[in-house]
């Protein structure tokens, strides 16, 4: 039988996927869709369509789609922190926020040494409730995905801000345009998309970067974990096992832990950004260009906070 909507790359990649199974269609009329996030207690995903400036949730039961928010500051990645609140990435804002139970929008961070913060990008929570986000200029470099600005920090890092205190460090400051980013499942290491090669097209980076992270929050840099073969990373995530599936030009690409390619989850457009949904995490929601699509896996994605 063939895998219609699967490449098998590696022997590893066949326990992976269902060949019966489909990608489907869930939502399309986006301009950019991107950052979703699944919310286990309401069965439901919100995702951001950058250009139109709004936030989109789908009801999970229903299939049913419906504006969650208008203006959304140009939302990018979205995440849920340990208390099942939404936190985003905004580029209009120039802001990491949070929405509170009460629907408040609140800023976590907006600001590094009393200067704006360039455009946050993609978002992630640690256990420890410290937040994990990165700062190109995407959102700033026109009025497309956001205001045109110029960059007050003159530098695109990945901050942390502490659960506790709220103070904003830097912990990576040599990417071109750091992108996604992720934990692995016992958060040892962090994963970090550059996408520099969207401003460096002759040699920049399109690369997924590994980071040991020490207890104290601090990293070290091990080296380049995968180059892409498609076009650009963007979002990704890991599943129980500490695979990645991550976007790509021509769909999800699902790396082993020790960095070999072993397929890919074909999408007729290209992929900004993935997260694991459904009761058993084990349905993949995909932000491709104009649309949202899914697809049913034998796998779990981690936890995610």
């Amino acid at each position: 039988m063939l895998d219609i909507d699967f490449e098998v790359l590696d022997p590893r990649f066949r326990r992976l996927h269902i060949p019966t199974a489909r990608v489907d269609r869930l939502f399309e009329g986006c301009r950019w869709a991107e950052g979703p996030a699944y919310f286990p207690a309401g069965r439901s995903l919100v995702w951001s369509d950058i250009p139109n400036d709004r936030m989109l949730r789908l009801d999970e039961a229903s299939g049913a789609v419906s504006v969650f928010r208008q203006p959304s500051g140009n939302s990018n990645g979205n995440t849920t922190d340990r208390q099942g609140r939404l936190v985003s990435c905004e580029h209009g804002g120039r802001r990491v926020s949070r929405t509170e139970f009460d629907g408040r929008v609140v800023t976590l961070a907006d600001r590094y040494e009393g200067k704006r913060l360039n455009s946050p990008n993609d978002v992630v929570v640690k256990s420890d409730t410290s937040i994990w986000f990165t700062d190109p200029t995407y959102g700033i470099d026109s009025d497309y995905e956001g205001n045109k600005a110029e960059s007050e920090q003159q530098a695109n890092r990945v901050y942390r801000i502490d659960g506790q205190s709220g103070a904003v460090t830097v912990v990576a400051d040599d990417f071109v345009q750091p992108n996604g980013l992720a934990f692995s499942p016992d958060e040892r290491l962090l994963y970090i998309v550059d996408t520099g090669r969207t401003h460096h097209p002759d040699d920049g980076p399109a690369h997924i970067r590994r980071f040991a992270v020490a207890d104290d929050g601090r990293l070290t840099d091990k080296g380049v974990f995968a180059d892409c073969t498609s076009g650009l990373f963007d979002g990704f995530r890991l599943d129980t096992e500490g695979r990645i599936w991550t976007s790509a030009a021509d769909g999800v690409h699902c790396f082993d832990p020790d960095g070999t390619l072993i397929g890919r989850i074909k999408v007729p457009e290209v992929v900004a950004n993935v997260c694991f949904g459904g009761p058993k995490r084990n349905y993949l929601y995909i932000c491709g260009t104009t649309s949202l699509y899914g697809v049913r896996l034998p796998v779990n994605g981690a936890a995610v906070p």
